[in-house]
């Protein structure tokens, strides 16, 4: 069964970085796709990266060239490298899982708890 697990969240400053890391004890991580979505306090779930079994990216705008997505699928976990962070960033980061990419940026099958991260300009 797929247990996701995010950690790395906590309050940073605008401009630094951050490292978000998601994981997962079952052993089919390395054939899920893995995504990254957050959300705001008032506002809807958005998607910001995703990441196929085979190493396929995928970015919203709002972050391509600011936040990359990459997985270890020998020690089962998922990373979002946040570089450059602006107190809009500020949110619930929550690690998500699906069957293949686009079922993990529009409706993945899992979902972790969540990781806060609050930016402070």
């Amino acid at each position: 069964q797929v247990q996701l697990k995010e950690s790395g969240g906590g309050l940073v400053q605008s401009g630094q970085s951050l490292r978000l890391s998601c994981t997962d004890p079952a052993t089919a991580f390395s054939i899920l796709a893995m995504a990254w979505h957050r959300q705001a306090p008032g506002k809807e779930r958005e998607f910001l990266a995703a990441i196929s079994s085979g190493g396929v990216t995928d970015y919203a705008d709002s972050v391509k060239g600011r936040f990359t997505i990459s997985r270890d699928n020998y020690n089962n976990v998922l990373y979002l490298q946040m570089n450059s962070v602006k107190p809009e960033d500020t949110a619930m980061y929550y690690c998500a899982a699906g069957s293949n990419l686009v079922r993990a940026t529009t409706a993945p099958h899992y979902w972790g708890q969540g990781t806060q991260v609050t930016v402070s300009s």
